[in-house]
């Protein structure tokens, strides 16, 4: 059932919500429950890889996200699933006319259980007023992989990111115990923005966590061995988390560097070789 939408100073709004369940059944994963409210929805599920990894891409059909809107997802791995999502294209924040549009994740992954999350890249309309919020909860021997790519403005439209608020926070337990926090709050014109300890300048960045253990010695060197094509990389292990970083002027770039990453880091965090999902090459 669709939600109608708020009408606020002469346009619509959005407040809309995306429930999905999976299940593992037999040697394979299967998308168990879905539910939404509004025009937040999921493509049919994609298997090549074969059924023990189920693909989904988000569909949030409005295709932009403006001011006074409200996302939610709220998504359930039952134990020994695998899912891998994605989205068909950016996510766009429009400009939001003085009222702040919410973006929350709510992402359960019980034990063995295993989660990608590979969105396509964010955009930051100047003039946005955005929040974005994940909540990741791990069972036993669980794995959360996923990524961030943020471009502040639209710099191949001449756009600067010159005014507005971009919020993110993310946030990962393990049996109910916090093992990373991560919180951004960032104003147009902020000088950390500028500084070398900040974005120095730069449009475009991202970050990749991997939520698996330790990382064996041998698959950090081979991460450090790789350089983005443009910008900025680096990798960070922790006992329990692995954090690369992206810092530069291309969202393709970026994301063809997290890539490289993963062929390396994959094989160690769910047993099989990296893979494309299917619709990035439609």
């Amino acid at each position: 059932m669709l939600t109608t939408p708020d009408v606020i100073f002469g346009r619509t709004n959005w407040n809309v919500s995306l429930s999905l369940g999976f299940r593992r059944v037999g040697d394979g994963t299967v998308l168990a429950s879905r539910r939404h409210d509004g025009p937040l929805v999921v493509q049919k599920p994609l298997y090549p890889e074969g059924r023990g990894v189920c693909q989904v891409a988000i569909i949030h059909a409005p295709g932009g996200i403006a001011g006074g809107d409200r996302l939610g997802l709220d998504i359930r791995l039952e134990p020994k699933a695998h899912v891998l999502m994605t989205t068909p294209a950016a996510t766009r924040w429009y400009k939001a006319a003085g009222r702040e549009a919410r973006q929350t994740s709510q992402i359960q992954v019980d034990d063995g259980a295993v989660l990608e999350w590979l969105p396509q890249e964010t955009i930051v309309f100047d003039q946005a007023e955005a929040r974005i919020a994940t909540d990741v909860r791990l069972g036993i021997g669980a794995v959360y992989a996923g990524w961030e790519i943020t471009c502040l403005g639209r710099r191949a439209s001449g756009e600067i990111f010159e005014s507005g608020r971009l919020r993110q926070r993310l946030e990962i337990s393990r049996e109910e115990r916090l093992i990373w926090t991560e919180r951004l709050n960032l104003r147009a014109g902020d000088r950390l923005l500028r500084s070398a300890v900040g974005l120095a300048g730069r449009h475009v960045s991202g970050t990749m966590v991997v939520a698996a253990g330790p990382l064996p010695a041998d698959r950090l060197e081979a991460c450090r061995a790789l350089f983005p094509t443009d910008g900025e990389g680096a990798v960070t292990a922790l006992p329990e988390i692995t954090v690369a970083r992206y810092l530069g002027s291309s969202a393709e770039h970026a994301k063809q560097y997290f890539e490289s990453l993963r062929a390396i880091l994959r094989p160690w965090y769910a047993g099989r070789p990296a893979q494309k999902p299917r619709l990035w090459d439609t």
